[in-house]
């Protein structure tokens, strides 16, 4: 397994007047093996923190004051966050407060035509 990375994420410090709204939609750079063969590392995803998120859903959520992103599946009463590659674990978790954002598209740095979207 390779090694872990992390990256802090801290709050930025909020402009007296701000034109960015918490709904807005954002970029990330996936880093690590966990999502793969989907997503490999060095793929940009864009989430959408007001998403939709459902059964099969890709998400970024917070568990256990880390950020993680996985896929949402549905498990009998509860909810798992499961990662594609079968070497990382699954997290089972209660209700879907820790989701903090739908992805809905993913693309290759330099590469436009590579790009997939995940929700219509």
């Amino acid at each position: 397994m390779k090694e872990r990375r992390f990256i802090p994420i801290t709050a930025a410090e909020e402009p007296e007047s701000s034109a960015c709204s918490e709904s807005e939609a954002f970029a990330l750079m996936v880093l690590g093996d966990s999502m793969e063969p989907e997503f490999v590392e060095g793929d940009i995803v864009i989430i959408e923190p007001e998403g939709l998120a459902v059964d099969g859903s890709y998400v970024l959520a917070q568990q256990d004051g880390e950020w993680i992103f996985r896929q949402l599946a549905k498990a009998g009463m509860c909810w798992e966050l499961r990662p594609l590659n079968p070497v990382y674990p699954t997290a089972a978790i209660t209700d879907l407060a820790c989701v903090k954002g739908v992805i809905i598209q993913k693309s290759k740095p330099g590469r436009r035509k590579a790009a997939k979207r995940y929700v219509d």
